[in-house]
């Protein structure tokens, strides 16, 4: 019989498309006042590897990474993806039929192996966590680089988002290191 280990803290991360630059800030606040510092944030660029958002959204979109310095359970990703979604929905903009959100945020976490992602969806690739949502590895670490998955989203996998990774997890090895000191 294997031995029970108890879970590495890892390192918590937002995907965020927007847009909204106003209401996407004060959303980073308040992650900030619930999950501490950002460590790291990547630029602003142009959004463009789906139409997916559009109609809800508009088609002037940005996407934005960021990451917190302080370590979290793996565990408390359900938690973490309902404060999300209700932060979109508080940020959003009455429509017709349902709000119109100005901001998606996508919740997850780096460990030393792979990139998780939260999810509301189930799908083949996803298992079931906790109170309604997935996890999803989308990325792996392997061969010193992250490597796309079949289901990877593009701009996931793109060397922009990549490179922001890598940042994190040199930033992550680090925190580990300083943990074992």
């Amino acid at each position: 019989m294997g031995e029970i280990y108890r879970a590495d803290r890892v390192k918590l991360i937002m995907g965020l498309i927007y847009s909204d630059e106003f209401f996407t800030a004060k959303a980073i606040n308040m992650m900030k006042s619930e999950y501490g510092e950002i460590d790291c944030e990547s630029e602003e660029i142009k959004f463009g590897h789906t139409d997916y958002y559009n109609e809800e959204m508009g088609d002037e979109l940005y996407r934005k990474y960021i990451s917190f310095e302080e370590l979290i359970e793996p565990s408390e990703l359900p938690s973490i993806k309902h404060y999300t979604n209700d932060l979109e929905l508080r940020f959003s903009r009455p429509g017709c039929k349902s709000p119109v959100r100005r901001t998606n945020i996508d919740p997850g976490y780096l460990e030393l192996s792979k990139l998780i992602l939260a999810s509301t969806k189930n799908f083949s690739h996803r298992i079931y966590l906790n109170n309604g949502i997935y996890g999803e590895v989308t990325l792996m670490y392997r061969e010193g680089g992250f490597k796309d998955l079949e289901w990877t989203y593009p701009d996931y996998g793109s060397d922009f988002a990549k490179g922001f990774l890598m940042e994190v997890r040199r930033k992550y090895v680090e925190q580990l290191k300083g943990l074992q000191s």
